[in-house]
């Protein structure tokens, strides 16, 4: 038992420090738009498709890493993410055209993600801890992933107005080849086959049936536009309505640093409450929020309390989904069934970031986004009201690996 306890504590560092490069790294991209763009002559619509592309790219390869990931454990996984993470970074720092953007920001860095981030990572933990505890190593996890937001975006500004856009995503390129190393210690074993396992197809056949499982995918469509729209386009939302590009990077910052309390306190709330119920109550809340930001006069402070809550808002979504495809359909799948649902959080992801540049690039700002994002926070929580955790196998409530 204790050489249980033992292995899913060393999984749950790893993968933490996994996961809070990747998103560390990633966290940052929106602070390049504005030099890159108008160093090599682009309107914002390039970048903008170019990271679009990546969230899409990240998002269709999920199921398939996750189901390598299942049946072969994370590391091998993380190992080629990481490798692949690293190279989109490089070749993004030396792209000059569109075309050259779009593959190594687009494709390599989205293919990279796909094997470094959330689905797998969370999968493997989740098959390490008991049911019990299962929402709350999640939600540790996640904040991982928002302390590397934190700690890391004031580093990614450090390097850019020191060494210029092209160097600077030379350094990150660096920093990412440290997950290769971290994914080969990541030891995670699938769950043992037993004889009431279902077979993938049967697991695909049984969540397609699921009406829930199709209202989670729904919801996290909306998250997944929400806040990469506001990652990417932030920075320039704020500058161009004349507050320092300071401004931006701070809010970013604060909204890792309050992500790391929200994703903690999210997992914790899901081992006591109904989670669907808590995630309504998110996106209603989400959508407050973001009316207020757009509607009530802008300064320096309500940008920062802006961040602020938005922070506590930002990935708590993540344990708290994960935690129900968990509960109803159990480990053995997790991090396949997890990664089609997070398909679909790429998929809104793409649409956010791409319809911010592109109605930027034709009326000049990004109002109609805004109320997009707020009109999507009412329909998201109205779709997680009907879903129901119970599981739908006993081995759900029962497995975890030994």
């Amino acid at each position: 038992m204790a050489l249980i306890r033992n292995h899913a504590l060393l999984l749950i560092i790893l993968g933490s420090l996994v996961i809070s490069t990747a998103m560390g790294l990633r966290h940052g991209f929106g602070l390049f738009m504005e030099p890159l763009s108008s160093d090599l002559g682009w309107g914002r619509g390039v970048f903008a498709f170019a990271i679009a592309l990546q969230n899409l790219v990240w998002g269709l390869a999920q199921p398939f890493t996750g189901a390598l990931a299942d049946r072969f454990g994370a590391a091998k996984i993380i190992v080629l993410g990481g490798l692949l993470y690293a190279l989109g970074l490089l070749f993004m720092s030396l792209s000059t055209s569109a075309l050259g953007m779009t593959l190594s920001a687009g494709l390599l860095i989205g293919f990279g993600l796909s094997g470094t981030t959330f689905s797998v990572i969370l999968g493997a933990v989740g098959r390490a801890v008991a049911p019990e505890k299962r929402s709350m190593a999640m939600g540790i996890v996640s904040a991982a992933g928002s302390f590397g937001q934190f700690a890391m975006l004031p580093g990614t500004l450090g390097l850019l107005e020191w060494l210029g856009w092209a160097a600077a995503l030379m350094a990150m390129a660096a920093i990412a080849t440290i997950i290769i190393p971290l994914g080969a210690m990541l030891r995670d074993k699938p769950s043992a086959k037993t004889a009431s396992d279902l077979s993938l197809k049967d697991a695909l056949n049984e969540a397609a049936g699921q009406k829930g499982f199709w209202l989670l995918c729904l919801g996290f469509f909306v998250c997944g536009f929400q806040v990469v729209f506001i990652a990417v386009h932030l920075p320039g939302y704020l500058f161009d309505n004349g507050l320092a590009v300071q401004v931006g990077t701070t809010v970013l910052a604060l909204v890792g640093l309050f992500n790391i309390v929200g994703t903690y306190t999210a997992g914790w709330m899901g081992g006591i409450w109904s989670k669907p119920k808590l995630l309504t109550w998110l996106y209603l809340i989400r959508g407050v929020v973001i009316t207020a930001f757009v509607f009530l006069p802008l300064s320096p402070f309500s940008a920062y309390l802006f961040g602020i809550v938005m922070g506590l808002l930002w990935l708590s979504t993540v344990p708290l989904t994960n935690g129900i495809v968990a509960s109803v359909f159990g480990v053995r799948h997790l991090s396949m069934l997890g990664g089609i649902v997070f398909l679909f959080h790429q998929l809104g992801s793409f649409m956010g970031v791409w319809l911010g540049g592109y109605f930027y690039d034709i009326t000049g700002n990004y109002d109609a986004v805004w109320k997009i994002a707020i009109v999507l926070s009412v329909v998201a929580a109205a779709l997680h009201w009907f879903i129901n955790e119970k599981p739908l196998r006993q081995d759900a409530v029962t497995t975890v690996t030994s």
